[in-house]
């Protein structure tokens, strides 16, 4: 790191590329005078949410009660400033970021305002979605950060090359940055330990004995670790230098690290691991990374796969716009949609096995993950170089997920697809 760089730039920056502030936002003025056209979105969103309520305190010094009609998540939101709604209903859950970002809006429980629209999003369809020119221009950001080779390598940078001291001050000491699993927060001080290598534990299981294993997408070599102490020969790869570095320093040389693409392995491997990878390789790649599935996968052989969906049948909306996550935290990224991805797979002769479902536990380690980020933040554990908008950016991502989880639009799965046999 340069001497004064503000560590997460290129995450912040690249992220207000999506929903540049309309000039007419800077006049308070203009959002008064809007304000009877707020209550017109505000209608909209009290009729639109089926389930739980939002008690919102409005800038006039009135208060709404939205929905109510069933229950389900409850929340109170301060609304300090009309423009909020404008950033709201133009850019959606981007826009209601930059609110957040610049004062407009705080709320009693932000996991809970996220649960509450996420498990209301059939119902409030494009309420809270980026709409007009604003829909478009964020989709073109996003197509921008597509991941080609090129591409990949500079999205995957941006968001993990920011420093393993800054994932070491609110990860597990294994360094395992994706869902844990049977997480019981009441076990004990180690309880996320614990359930990370439950995680690791069910993983190694789904291949059984295998000689030579392919990761794809190796992080900080958690697993890696894991299967090579159960007498594997580990390829481990990644576009992370940073986290290479720190899995080649830390996780000794019975594991080959290699700084490579998916796209350029070759080889076979009796099995092959990916965590947490496809979700950051754009529903265009798909088809390539089973590509490479099928290709390196000796028949025969397992490969487990642990991803994150989106609910089927809200993904063809949510891919026809960029959201907060995109924007912001994971350029490039998209959740998968399971029945396309498994009928892919299925094209390629792998068969879909085993699937284990467990979005709550996800919801539960981005707790214990918040938590332990909050702590470093109040003892000054964070490394030099993260300012305060960062903070606020990483706290607001780690519970818009958790909203998320906690709603079930989103899941988190592990599946184990096993390779065609030798045809006589």
């Amino acid at each position: 790191m340069k001497a004064g760089e503000i560590r997460g730039e290129r995450l912040l920056a690249g992220g207000a590329r999506f929903a540049p502030s309309p000039s007419l936002l800077a006049s308070p003025l203009f959002a008064r005078l809007l304000a009877p056209a707020f209550r017109t979105i505000l209608d909209r969103i009290d009729a639109r949410l089926r389930a739980g309520s939002l008690r919102a305190y409005l800038p006039d010094g009135t208060t709404r009660l939205l929905g109510g009609h069933a229950p389900g998540f409850e929340v109170e939101v301060r609304l300090k400033d009309w423009r909020a709604l404008v950033r709201l209903a133009t850019q959606g859950s981007i826009g209601w970021y930059r609110a957040y970002e610049a004062g407009e809006w705080e709320a009693s429980d932000m996991v809970a305002l996220f649960a509450l629209f996420s498990a209301n999003a059939r119902s409030l369809g494009g309420t809270a979605r980026s709409s007009g020119p604003f829909r478009l221009l964020a989709m073109a950001a996003h197509r921008l950060n597509r991941n080609s080779r090129a591409g990949a390598a500079r999205n995957i940078s941006a968001h993990y090359d920011i420093g393993n001291d800054f994932y070491a001050a609110w990860l597990d000491p294994g360094m395992t940055y994706s869902s844990a699993l049977d997480v019981d927060e009441e076990s004990g001080a180690d309880f996320l330990v614990e359930a990370q290598a439950r995680k690791l534990d069910a993983i190694a299981a789904r291949l059984g004995k295998p000689a030579r294993v392919l990761e794809i997408g190796c992080g900080w070599g958690g697993l890696a670790h894991r299967l090579a102490a159960g007498g594997a020969a580990v390829t481990a790869i990644s576009l992370s230098r940073e986290q290479l570095d720190w899995a080649q320093a830390c996780r000794g040389d019975a594991i080959d690290f290699r700084l490579q693409d998916y796209r350029d392995v070759t080889g076979q491997y009796d099995a092959i691991v990916s965590v947490e990878m496809v979700e950051a390789l754009g529903r265009e790649y798909w088809s390539e990374f089973l590509d490479c599935i099928a290709r390196c996968l000796r028949p025969g052989g397992r490969a487990a796969i642990q991803f994150i969906s989106m609910a089927d049948d809200l993904f063809e909306t949510y891919a026809q716009s960029a959201d907060f996550i995109q924007a912001y935290v994971f350029p490039g990224g998209l959740l998968i949609k399971r029945s396309e991805f498994r009928r892919l797979a299925a094209e390629r002769g792998l068969a879909w096995h085993d699937q284990a479902d467990f979005g709550q536990d996800y919801a539960r380690t981005l707790n214990a993950w918040r938590k332990r980020f909050d702590a470093a933040v109040a003892e000054n554990r964070l490394p030099s170089g993260f300012d305060d908008r960062f903070v606020r950016l990483w706290r607001y991502y780690l519970a818009y997920c958790e909203g998320g989880f906690r709603a079930g639009t989103i899941d988190v799965h592990q599946v184990t697809l096993i390779g065609e046999q030798e045809r006589e």
